[in-house]
């Protein structure tokens, strides 16, 4: 170990105990400045931009999220109920301020009101079921009407018909039948309740109906020539029309006499479709009802 040179030594100043420690001196416009990270934190959220904010609401009206459709469906809601509170505050508020005889005859006014619509209920009513009446009582009048008319237009050979029936058919091989025998036939239909009778599918008889003698053989019904065999299709009832033409001594006793034959048959359904034309009167006229 080499000892040392005690001129090698340099001498050390003392240090004071009680000094102050040492301080750089700065000047005033060479402050130094804090450090500052240039760097910044990536997990702190960046600040929009006034374009991001724009886009952002954009974003927002065109596909708005569940809740924001949740929270604009409350603001409705919640605005719905203050105008109807509004609504109804200012509704109930329209008597509170009166004085007790205001209220009297506000109260008054509303019993005549109510007196009064109550009174026209009335009236209408009373004139709807006045009307009601009259439609039934004109659509009576108009059906039985119709109905006069139907039977009148049947009974006068107007109006086709149909009904159940009989159907004669009059053989004459000899041609030795008369209108005598003819017309007995008829009268005696009409006696037994016949209805509607036709001649050969072509001649109503009516009323009016005039018979005659045909020249060159057969018989003249309403200026029409008919030959035989003459065909009746007769709308009546049934039984008492084929009873009343075999009476003994009747229509078909007679026709038989003369060389004819009488078929007759029973119909269910015997449609009539000759019609005679309707005529106005000369002198008749309607008495209105009088």
């Amino acid at each position: 170990m080499t000892p040392t040179d005690p001129s090698d030594q340099r001498p050390t100043d003392p240090v004071e105990e009680n000094a102050d420690p040492i301080e750089a001196i700065v000047e005033p416009d060479q402050a130094p400045q804090p450090a500052t990270d240039q760097r910044q934190d990536s997990t702190l959220p960046r600040q929009p931009q006034p374009r991001d904010l724009r886009d952002l609401l954009r974003a927002a009206v065109r596909r708005p999220s569940r809740e924001q459709l949740m929270v604009g469906l409350l603001l409705g809601l919640l605005g719905f109920a203050a105008v109807t509170q509004v609504n109804s505050n200012s509704t109930n508020d329209r008597y509170s301020g009166l004085r007790s005889s205001e209220l009297v005859q506000v109260l008054n006014g509303l019993t005549v009101e109510e007196r009064r619509a109550s009174d026209e209920l009335n009236r209408l009513e009373r004139t709807r079921d006045q009307l009601r009446d009259s439609t039934r009582r004109r659509a009576a009048a108009i059906a039985q009407a119709r109905e006069e008319s139907q039977t009148l237009g049947i009974l006068a050979g107007t109006v086709p018909a149909q009904g159940p029936g009989i159907r004669i058919t009059v053989e004459d091989p000899q041609g030795s039948l008369t209108l005598n025998n003819l017309l007995n036939g008829i009268e005696e239909l009409r006696d037994a309740g016949a209805e509607v009778i036709e001649v050969n599918d072509s001649v109503r008889v009516v009323a009016q109906t005039w018979f005659e003698n045909a020249e060159g053989g057969g018989i003249l019904v309403d200026g029409v020539r008919l030959r035989a065999p003459y065909v009746l299709d007769v709308i009546g009832n049934p039984e008492t029309m084929a009873r009343a033409l075999n009476i003994a001594g009747g229509f078909i006793d007679d026709v038989n006499g003369d060389g004819g034959s009488v078929d007759i048959t029973t119909e269910r359904t015997v449609t009539i479709r000759s019609v005679v034309p309707e005529e106005t009167p000369d002198f008749a006229e309607g008495t209105g009802g009088q």
